[in-house]
C-alpha cells in the first residue's frame, strides 16, 4: 500500500468446537493466529454406543474462549466471526429449549453425538430402500449421520422428544443461529450429513420412504428450507445479546458455518507452496488429499467433476469448496483409538511417572522410547511381529461397514512399557494403512492424488507424520500455521465480512507450509 494513512489492521475470530473441547482463535489478514484459548466440554455416555452433549454447556464454552482471545484488541476492528463443528445432532423445541435425546428426560443432554452409533437398526432400514440418494454417500448410509438419528428419536422418544421438537440443527448451523437468530442452515452440513442436494435440495420421496414424511409436510422447516453456502453472511451479524456473551460488538458479520473437519480441510488444501520446493508445487489442487486428524480421520479430496467413490461419502458439490465436487472418506476412531490402547495397557501406570518425571507427554515419551529400542532398523520395522486392525468403532470408510470390529495379532505375554510402545507403533500403522485404503479406493475411482495434507491434533505427532508418509508412500505437508481448523473457522468470517470476494481468495493471503 503506497502513499495516504495506513488502514487499520483486521482480524477475523474463528471458532472450533470439537470433541471433548471448544477452541477459538483471532487471526489476522494474512491467516496468521494471534491468539488461541480453549475450553473442555462435557459429554455423557448413559449406554454403550449412545454419546450425548448439551448445546448450553457448548456455547458457554465459545463465550469463555471467545472473550479471551478478543482480550486486549479494539473490537472495532474485528470484522467477521466464523464457527464450525463436529456434525452432532442439537435437539430444540419449538422455542428453542432444549429437549431431551435420552430415556432419562434430561433435557440438558440435548446433542447426539457425531460418534453415536445408537441407531443401527435405523441405518440399515435405511440402507435396504437403495434410494438414490444413497449413491452420494459412497452407496451406504453411516450411523453417524443424521437421517438415521433422527428416525431413533421419532421410534424411541415420541412424546418427550420428537413430538415437541421445532428444530433439529448440525451443531454448526445451531452456533451461527445462536450468534444470529437465522435459523437459515450451511450447505456443508446439509449435503454431507442430510442428504439435501446442492442442485436439486430435499428430495421428498426419500423421507417419506424411511418413514420421516413429517418433513415434507412442514415444508422442511423443522430441518432447514433456507440454504446458504459456507462463508455467506448470515442476517444482520451479530445479535446484541450474542454481542454481550461473546464479548463482541453487535452486528459483526458472522458466517454460514462448516463441519470442522471440512474447516480444516478448508484451511489447508489451498495452500499456497509457491517457493518452499515441494513436489506439488505446479500441481492442481485436486492432486491434494487433506486429512484432519484427531478423535477421528476426515479423508478430503476435491474435483472438477463428481465422481463416485465405493464406500467413500460423496461426490458433494460446494460442500467445502466453491465450484468444486468433495469426496470425504473417514476413519471413525484414531486419536481416540490411539488413547485407548494406550491408556489400557498394563505398563500405562509406569508410562505415566516416566514422561511426567520428563516433563513430556506419554505420546512424546513413546516416540523417544521407540528410538531407543529400534537398534540399527528403521523404527517401523519393530513391529514385524505385531498387527493391528483399527475398525474398533466399524469401518467408515471404504468397507463402510460399521459392525466391524477390531483386532490384535502377534500379543505375547511380557507387557512392560516396550510392548507398550510397540502396540502404540503398530496402532499408528495401522491407522495409516487404513488412510492408504481409502486413497486407493478413491483413485480406483478416478481422484489421481499425490499429496498428503495434514491437520489437527495427531499432525502434531511425528510418528503419526511420518508413518503416513512411509505407508502411502506420498509426500506430507504440514501447514505452517498448525491450527488450520481456526483458520479455516476464520476464513468464514473473513468472506462474510466482505473484506475477501472468496475462498479462493483468501487462501492466496495465508501462510505457506513446511514439510
Amino acid at each position: 500500500m503506497s502513499g495516504g494513512e495506513q488502514k487499520p489492521e483486521r482480524y477475523y475470530v474463528g471458532v472450533d468446537v470439537g470433541t471433548g473441547s471448544v477452541r477459538a482463535a483471532l487471526v489476522d489478514q494474512s491467516g496468521v493466529l494471534l491468539a488461541f484459548a480453549d475450553q473442555p466440554i462435557k459429554k455423557w455416555e448413559p449406554q454403550f454406543n449412545h454419546h450425548e452433549q448439551s448445546s448450553e454447556d457448548i456455547w458457554a464454552a465459545c463465550c469463555v474462549v471467545t472473550k479471551k482471545v478478543v482480550q486486549g484488541i479494539d473490537l472495532n476492528q474485528i470484522r467477521g466471526l466464523g464457527f464450525d463443528a463436529t456434525c452432532s445432532l442439537v435437539v430444540l423445541d419449538k422455542q428453542f429449549h432444549p429437549l431431551p435425546v435420552n430415556h432419562e428426560e434430561d433435557s440438558h443432554r440435548n446433542v447426539i453425538m457425531w460418534l453415536d452409533h445408537r441407531a443401527v437398526s435405523q441405518v440399515n432400514r435405511i440402507n435396504e430402500t437403495k434410494h438414490s440418494v444413497l449413491q452420494y454417500v459412497g452407496g451406504v448410509m453411516s450411523v453417524e449421520m443424521q437421517a438415521p438419528k433422527l428416525l431413533w428419536l421419532k421410534e424411541n422418544l415420541r412424546e418427550t422428544c420428537w413430538d415437541k421438537a421445532g428444530h433439529f440443527f448440525d451443531l454448526p448451523d445451531f452456533l451461527s443461529w445462536k450468534a444470529t437468530g437465522v435459523t437459515a442452515r450451511s450447505l456443508c452440513s446439509l449435503v454431507c450429513k442430510w442428504t439435501y442436494s446442492a442442485e436439486r435440495g430435499w428430495d421428498d420421496s426419500f423421507w417419506k420412504m424411511i418413514g420421516l414424511e413429517d418433513f415434507v409436510a412442514d415444508n422442511y422447516s423443522k430441518i432447514g428450507n433456507q440454504v446458504l453456502p459456507p462463508g455467506a453472511s448470515l442476517g444482520n451479524g451479530l445479535t446484541p445479546e450474542a454481542a454481550r456473551d461473546l464479548g463482541l460488538l453487535p452486528g459483526i458479520a458472522v458466517a454460514a458455518s462448516l463441519i470442522d473437519a471440512h474447516a480444516g480441510g478448508l484451511g489447508v488444501i489451498g495452500a499456497d507452496v509457491k517457493g518452499h520446493g515441494l513436489v506439488c508445487e505446479g500441481q492442481p489442487v485436486t492432486s491434494r488429499l487433506a486429512v484432519i486428524c484427531g478423535t477421528s480421520s476426515c479423508h478430503m479430496g476435491i474435483s472438477k467433476d463428481p465422481i463416485f467413490v465405493p464406500g467413500v461419502w460423496g461426490p458433494y458439490f460446494s460442500a467445502m469448496v466453491p465450484g468444486f465436487w468433495l469426496n470425504e472418506g473417514g476413519q471413525s476412531v484414531t486419536g481416540k483409538l490411539i488413547d485407548h490402547m494406550v491408556e489400557g495397557h498394563a505398563a500405562f501406570p509406569e508410562l505415566q511417572v516416566k514422561a511426567t518425571a520428563r516433563c513430556q507427554s506419554v505420546y512424546a515419551y513413546l516416540n523417544s522410547h521407540l528410538d531407543l529400542i529400534k537398534k540399527a532398523q528403521p523404527v517401523g520395522f519393530l513391529t514385524v511381529d505385531l498387527h493391528v486392525w483399527p475398525d474398533f468403532h466399524g469401518n467408515r470408510s471404504p468397507l463402510a461397514d460399521l459392525t466391524l470390529k477390531g483386532m490384535v495379532t502377534g500379543l505375547k505375554l511380557s507387557q512392560d512399557l516396550d510392548d507398550l510402545a510397540i502396540l502404540y507403533l503398530a496402532t499408528v500403522q495401522a491407522i495409516a494403512l487404513g488412510t492408504r485404503f481409502i486413497i486407493e479406493a478413491m483413485e480406483a475411482a478416478g481422484h489421481s492424488i499425490s499429496t498428503l495434507f495434514l491437520c489437527g491434533g495427531l499432525s502434531k505427532n511425528p510418528l503419526f507424520v511420518q508413518m503416513h508418509a512411509d505407508v502411502t508412500g506420498m509426500p506430507v505437508v504440514l501447514s505452517q500455521e498448525v491450527e488450520s481448523v481456526l483458520v479455516g473457522a476464520a476464513i468464514l468470517g473473513a468472506c462474510a465480512s466482505g473484506d475477501f470476494a472468496s475462498v479462493q481468495v483468501c487462501w492466496g493471503e495465508s501462510r505457506g507450509p513446511r514439510q
